[in-house]
């Protein structure tokens, strides 16, 4: 054993006298997929939405891949994403069932889901879907400017956000709405006009649900969203609550 170990810091010094430094294999960074397809209304935000995210990505050491294809919703190419992100997709149908399946058990094993804005506008067929996300969009008043309450001040997805929050947006309304999941944000539905849910209006989420981790939130309609530091702060920690 001795004379092994000898060997070996003989070995090793010679390979640094030369030079030779053993390569140490970088870890990779962790991926997310944006996923953006629209067979319905065309939020003109997504593209300020995709910058926004690369550049959160950029600055927080993780990947960001995009695209509009559902043939991506496959279950060998799911495996390389730590989380999904549906940025204001739009449609019914859009998934066929081996898409249905492949995300399914994408969450099943353990994936993390992001919606933002107009993921609650996408596969009214597909009640699992709704489910996962957590209620669907029924409705919406014009865009306004309206007052969010913090409903988990303690949690990190909401931490240091202002409380009340002032926030100019595309309100939507909601029906199918998951009771199971755990606010984070309510919007005040006295501060502006064209509420529908009696003031009890949550306009931000999150849960466990069978295996994955789900963050959603239904802000993100307008350009401005995209540069607002609160916006993205919120955005963030939501997103990396997922990846964990």
């Amino acid at each position: 054993m001795k004379r092994v170990l000898i060997y070996l810091s003989l070995f090793l010094g010679i390979a640094l006298s030369f030079g030779f430094i053993p390569k140490v294999e970088k870890s990779k960074k962790q991926t997310v997929l944006v996923f953006s397809l629209t067979k319905g209304f065309h939020h003109a935000s997504i593209d300020d939405g995709i910058i926004a995210i690369k550049k959160l990505g950029a600055e927080n050491g993780f990947e960001v891949d995009t695209t509009t294809d559902v043939k991506a919703f496959d279950i060998e190419n799911l495996k390389k994403y730590k989380t999904l992100i549906f940025l204001s997709p739009t449609g019914s149908n859009v998934f066929n069932d081996g898409q249905k399946t492949a995300l399914k058990q994408y969450i099943n094993n353990g994936g993390g889901f992001v919606g933002i804005h107009a993921a609650s506008d996408f596969s009214y067929e597909w009640e699992w879907y709704g489910k996962m996300v957590g209620g669907y969009f029924v409705s919406h008043p014009k865009i306004q400017d309206a007052k969010l309450n913090i409903i988990l001040p303690k949690n990190k997805i909401v931490k240091g956000l202002p409380n009340s929050w002032l926030h100019k947006d595309e309100w939507y309304n909601f029906k199918d709405f998951n009771p199971a999941v755990k606010v984070l944000i309510k919007v005040d539905e006295t501060s502006y006009t064209g509420g529908t849910m009696k003031n009890d209006h949550p306009i931000s989420w999150f849960h466990e649900f069978e295996g994955g981790k789900v963050f959603y939130t239904a802000l993100g309609h307008t350009k401005e969203c995209y540069s607002d530091i609160s916006f993205l702060k919120h955005l963030l920690a939501g997103l990396k609550w997922t990846m964990k």
